[in-house]
Order: C-alpha cells, then structure tokens, then sequence
C-alpha cells in the first residue's frame, strides 16, 4: 500500500477530527436532509435468540419497501459487505468473519445472520457507522483493493481512510467517549442520500437508549444525540431483554394495599453505593393489576432495562432497595404498556 498504509495521512486525520471530541456540541450539524424515521434496536452482540428475531424484523421492514440497515460496523466492513451482497460465494463474508476472531461478532450465529440476510432480503444496503475496528486487516485490505482499482481518489477511499483514524484515534486512546461522538457523526453522514424510508439500525444496547448516558456516564449516547436532530422522528427498542428469565428463582407471598400477593421473586441487583444504596430486589405481584390500577402515579419511571426479568403489561412489581446503612425502602411499580422517549417503562405508584 502507498506511503506504508498511509500512516502519516490517517494520524494527520486523526488528530483533526475535532467534530469526534469527547465533548458533543448540540448544536452542531443539527440541519439533516433525511427526512423519514429511523427505529434503533439494542441487542448484546452474537446472541442467537436477539440474532433470530432481528432478522424476522428486518424481512418486516425489507418487505415494506425498506433497504438501509444501519450496523455497529465501520464503513468499509459495511462496504464489503454489500459487495459480498452481489457476490456468488461467501468468499468476502469468510475474509470478514476470520478477521473478526476475538471479538463477539467471531461465532456461527451472528455469520449466520448476514447469511439470512442475503437470502431472505438480497437488495439490503448496509451502512456501517462505527469507528475503525480492524482497521489494519479489513480496512487496510479494502484500501489495497481500491488502489487496484484506480479509486483512490473516490469518496469511498477518502470515507474508508477517516475510518481507519476514527480507528487508530480510539484505539490510541480507548476513550468511548470519543467513539460515541464518532458514531453519532457517521450515522449523520450516513443518513445523506439516502431515501426517507424507515431506516433500521442494530448497535449494542449501551447506544440506543434516547435518555441515556454513554457507558462512561460523561456525555449523551448515541441515541440520545441522534434525537437532537430527528426529535420525534427517531424511536428504540431494547432486545436484549429477551434474555432475561421469565421463571422466578422462588414465590414468596407479599402484602399491597391490604391484600396479600403471590410474589414471584427475580433476585438481587447490586447498585455499588448509587444513590448510597448496596443492592435491589425485584418481585412480580401475581393478580395484582386490576386491584392496583387505578392507584395514584409517583412522578418517577423506571425503564424495563432495569428489571432482570422479562416484563409485561398489566403487571405490578415490587422493589426493595438496601441502603449502605442496611435499611430498606420498598417501591411498587406498575407496568401500564406506556413508553417514553421510545423505551417502555413503568411508573411508580402509591400504595396506601
């Protein structure tokens, strides 16, 4: 590759990219020309039972008329991948999956996935907007395969090299600050040209929250800087909580508003001194929705990424949370099917 991989031009685009500080500016960048939704889906990376149902929701989108897929992958893994797309064999899907080993994209389901996705929804466009993992393997090789082609003077090359800095910027650093800001840039870049269909987006759970923190605590996430610019127009759904148990580790039997309750107990959830509490513990009252539902609403609502179990509607919980000083404060929540901010939640309640 000319100039040993570029080194010097990447490092000079590395340290340029000021629009990817660790600090995001809200009102950078906020005029967008892509005027349709955009529905975001959280997943824990290579998980066959997230895997199998994010195809099942592509093919409903696909079959809308839907084509852009917006994935946790750098620009020019996404880039192969939809020349694999019109490709006769896997050969370019193998060279990706053997790069990917030691990372959780490395197992047969998440292969088995793009392979899905291949057969059931051919005209899918992928759009990678992560930072530059692999860069020295997948990116460096896809630089070389531009420059056999004459392209490096394309918008592709020039996208793939800002990649391949976003890259060697994080990993010079580690700051997921840093990558957070990034992928909020490219997902905006990303956005350009493309038609005001619904797009879909699979990233890690950490970046879909749209009233959450990054996983530093420091800056808004993803997500939630995504919705500075499309307000309204952009929602999430967290499938990682099809991982969460439905059978209770035991039934123990609780009182509420006079009645005593079968209480299906999930276990406990340790919060390392978070508001000077240890720990919290979750219960499911069975039978007690219709008694409970028109009990009046504490300002305060909790996301079902809290819990550790799978929730429903209609459905009334119990915590308790542990101080540092081993007292305990017991809450009762109640599931109405309400969401905010595009993530479902439950709403505290007073039990008199």
């Amino acid at each position: 590759m000319r100039d040993t991989f570029r080194l010097t031009v990447l490092l000079a685009l590395a340290l340029a990219m000021s629009a990817c500080s660790s600090t995001p500016d809200k009102a950078a960048g906020s005029e967008v020309s892509y005027g349709g939704t955009i529905q975001l889906y959280g997943e824990i990376h290579g998980q066959k039972t997230i895997l199998d149902r994010e195809i099942e929701i592509w093919i409903g989108y696909y079959e809308k008329g839907n084509r852009s897929l917006f994935i946790e992958m750098p620009y020019y893994t996404a880039e192969y991948l939809n020349t694999w797309m019109r490709a006769p064999d896997d050969a370019i899907l193998d060279a990706i999956y053997a790069d990917w080993e030691g990372t959780n994209a490395h197992n047969p389901d998440t292969y088995a996935f793009y392979q899905a996705v291949k057969r059931e929804c051919p005209e899918t466009v992928f759009h990678g907007t992560d930072v530059g993992h692999q860069y020295a393997t997948i990116g460096a090789r896809f630089l070389r395969d531009m420059e056999a082609q004459g392209q490096e003077n394309s918008k592709r090359y020039r996208l793939a090299e800002e990649a391949i800095a976003q890259g060697m910027e994080f990993y010079g650093g580690k700051d997921p600050r840093f990558r957070e800001n990034a992928m909020v840039t490219n997902f905006l870049r990303e956005t350009e040209g493309v038609q005001d269909a619904t797009i879909m987006g699979i990233y890690g759970s950490a970046h879909i929250g749209l009233d959450r923190l990054d996983i530093t605590g420091q800056i808004p996430c993803m997500a939630n800087q995504l919705s500075w610019h499309f307000k309204t127009r952009i929602a999430s759904t967290d499938l990682s909580l099809l991982l969460k148990p439905t059978t209770p580790l035991r039934v123990d039997t609780i009182e509420a508003g006079g009645r005593a309750y079968a209480a299906n107990y999930y276990g406990k959830q340790p919060l390392y001194g978070f508001h000077d509490f240890s720990y919290r513990e979750f219960w499911r009252l069975e039978g007690a929705y219709e008694t409970l539902k028109d009990s009046a609403i504490i300002p305060d609502y909790l996301p079902y990424d809290n819990y550790p179990m799978q929730l429903k509607a209609r459905e009334v919980y119990v915590i308790d949370y542990t101080g540092l000083d081993g007292t305990t404060q017991r809450h009762y929540y109640r599931n109405d099917g309400d969401t905010r901010n595009g993530m479902p939640i439950t709403m505290r309640i007073r039990i008199d």
